[in-house]
């Protein structure tokens, strides 16, 4: 497909769907579907646009960044979304802690933007493509703060990974199958618990990640 120029998106001599609203629909619809299909990592810009008919730089004038389009795509604000990225901002030696309140605070609000996270998870638990879609979104957001403090990709990977298990884990057991103990347990508790344990995951110390690649 000939792509269209950047510029002001009602061009409807040029086969543009006319309107704001109108596009950034079909930039909406489009990326649902790709997302679906294709999983969040393998999904991107240029492809949703095809999709779409638009131009990718027409789908960053709506939305900033791939994040930004899932989190629109799925109910979620960009203000959830940067306040996951921002628990990676402070001292290295307390970004466990940050990561187990932050993810907590937004999975366990009262905000609409938990009820479509624990929509999300819900289907992600029938469902294969929604498990992969969701297991990708969360182990990218941790990707990009653990990258800071990692020069081995796999270990990277691997310590992402066990991250991402154990916070989805404790809200499957305090939001889902609502595991008594968990689910009447304070939050602070949980963190109190689960927070060192991240810490060591994700930021370990040079003598750990040393090990590890022996």
């Amino acid at each position: 497909m000939e792509e269209q120029p950047e510029g002001p998106i009602s061009h409807a001599r040029r086969g543009r769907r006319p309107g704001q609203n109108t596009t950034r629909q079909a930039v909406l619809d489009a990326a649902r579907r790709r997302f679906a299909a294709d999983g969040f990592k393998a999904t991107t810009i240029r492809a949703i646009a095809a999709d779409a008919g638009v131009d990718a730089a027409l789908v960053m004038q709506f939305f900033r960044s791939k994040d930004e389009l899932f989190g629109a795509v799925m109910s979620i604000s960009p203000e959830v979304l940067s306040r996951i990225a921002s628990a990676y901002s402070g001292p290295a030696e307390s970004v466990g802690e940050r990561v187990a309140r932050a993810h907590l605070a937004v999975w366990e609000s009262d905000q609409p933007d938990a009820d479509a996270l624990r929509a999300m998870l819900r289907g992600a638990i029938a469902n294969e493509k929604a498990n992969t879609l969701l297991r990708e979104f969360i182990e990218a957001r941790l990707s990009e703060g653990a990258r800071q403090s990692a020069s081995d990709s796999h270990d990277t990977e691997v310590r992402v990974a066990l991250a991402a298990s154990m916070l989805v884990g404790i809200v499957v057991g305090r939001q889902i199958v609502r595991v008594a103990v968990l689910a009447k347990e304070e939050t602070e508790a949980i963190i109190g618990h689960i927070g060192p344990a991240l810490q060591t995951i994700l930021a370990p110390p040079p003598e750990a990640r040393h090990d590890d690649r022996n």
